[in-house]
């Protein structure tokens, strides 16, 4: 069975976007690659499958590195199986930032929190 077969059949058994390390992890051992790097050899694949399909592709990339089935977004149980939504336009003077629910940015500076909201 080759390695998308097998990240489709996790992506719609789990139901909602993952990234490779959690596919990786729930694939195991039926992967069909012996590589060291198992997460590698999955991204890469995923991202051949979208550049070469496109549109038509089974997969699509919902953030950077989280993937799903195309299906599950266009039918509408990826928002839904999310606590929240993908996409949030609330940050329109920052175009070049991916648009997400504070709660969803990581921690990464806690004592600058206040800082940043105050702006």
């Amino acid at each position: 069975m080759s390695t998308l077969l097998i990240v489709e059949e996790v992506l719609r058994e789990r139901g909602t976007p993952m990234v490779v390390r959690e596919i990786v992890q729930l694939a195991a051992e039926r992967l069909p690659t012996k590589s060291k790097t198992p997460d590698t050899v999955v991204a890469r694949d995923l991202a051949m499958d979208i550049k070469k399909h496109g549109d038509e592709s089974r997969f699509t990339r919902v953030s950077p590195g989280r993937y799903t089935l195309r299906e599950l977004v266009l039918g509408g149980s990826v928002g839904a199986a999310m606590d929240t939504p993908l996409i949030v336009s609330d940050m329109p003077d920052m175009p070049h930032m991916p648009h997400m629910p504070p709660e969803m940015i990581p921690d990464i500076a806690p004592d600058m929190s206040s800082e940043i909201a105050s702006s």
